[in-house]
């Protein structure tokens, strides 16, 4: 077997994972990502923990009826990158990259053309294909994010793939914070921009009439912020952990109310998130389709919602139901 590294990355983990840590939400509007510099950055990392040269990246990721967009064209073109690409099914769900990473996870060790295998991912549907190239000889390393409050060290890794790997190394955090930045940090103009696109005012501009049906989202922000000067909101913070106890919280069902808390700021966040981004036809064509989310919004709100309370708590209808009332809550307040 040839001494080098292969490193595969589902990109749907990592960049959520970077996403959140950046904006606080896996909202891809939210962030930008340096995709040179993060593919870049994942190469360097392993050579200095391996001292192997690296045979390929793999990047694995899902687009509709599994056609390159340019921003995956502008990944295939970095230097030792081979995009693989999944199709988006008609609810927004990713259909083929996990068995695309899996059979060539295996395809590379029974090739015998790499010794060591670096895993980017935390499903556990891939731990099977683990122990199969393991059988063949090939190491597997799983490569994760830091979380300092996980058992197993790395944030949303299935516990039973971290058993089958041969251990588990992190991503230094510089490099996610290098590569992942928040939008709004670098664009200051939005809401204006925003609003210019919809056709409306801009905040500074806003007359004091009676409000529009289809608000714009510019419009929308400046009712939230002037309702948060009118109730100043508790300047106690909600523990994230799933650890310990928060003080007043006794039993499974305070417990559970502590969770519901959280499952509503993440809601209302989302929904903050994504007002920031977003058009007034975006917005009118939302309310068109209500209650029913887009499958872009639904699936932001359980991956940051599995983020915070882990996934098996987050495929608890409660906690999803939660989840999606606080979102129309929230647009229901500024509107």
């Amino acid at each position: 077997m040839m001494n080098h590294t292969a490193i595969f990355i589902d990109a749907g983990f990592l960049l959520s994972l970077g996403g959140h840590r950046a904006a606080g939400t896996t909202l891809r509007s939210a962030f930008t990502t340096h995709y040179e510099s993060l593919v870049r950055g994942i190469v360097q990392t392993v050579k200095k923990n391996t001292g192997l040269n690296n045979l390929r990246v793999y990047w694995y990721d899902a687009s509709k009826d599994g056609l390159f967009t340019e921003q995956h064209k502008r990944i295939g073109l970095i230097p030792g990158v081979k995009v693989r690409l999944g199709r988006i099914s008609y609810n927004g769900e990713q259909k083929g990259v996990d068995l695309r990473l899996a059979l060539d996870l295996v395809g590379v060790a029974r090739n015998r053309s790499a010794s060591i295998a670096y895993l980017v991912s935390g499903d556990d549907d891939l731990a099977e294909a683990v122990e199969e190239a393991q059988d063949l000889g090939m190491k597997v390393v799983l490569l994760g994010v830091a979380k300092s409050d996980s058992r197993l060290g790395v944030a949303s890794v299935a516990e039973h793939l971290a058993l089958t790997a041969d251990y588990i190394e992190t991503i230094p955090n510089q490099l996610l914070d290098s590569a992942f930045t928040k939008v709004l940090e670098w664009d200051q103009h939005h809401s204006e921009k925003t609003s210019i696109i919809a056709n409306a005012p801009t905040d500074a501009q806003i007359p004091t009439a009676p409000k529009p049906f289809a608000p714009t989202p510019a419009v929308m922000a400046q009712k939230a912020t002037s309702k948060s000067q009118v109730a100043p909101a508790s300047s106690a913070e909600v523990v994230y952990s799933s650890g310990g106890e928060q003080p007043g919280y006794k039993g499974n069902a305070a417990y559970e109310q502590q969770e519901l808390k959280v499952a509503e700021e993440i809601g209302a966040k989302v929904a903050k998130s994504w007002l920031a981004f977003t058009t007034q036809s975006e917005v009118v064509e939302l309310m068109a389709d209500k209650p029913q989310l887009p499958p872009e919004i639904d699936r932001t709100l359980l991956k940051d919602c599995a983020q915070v309370l882990g996934e098996w708590k987050t495929d608890q209808q409660t906690i999803r139901r939660t989840l999606r009332s606080a979102f129309w809550e929230y647009l229901a307040k500024i509107m």
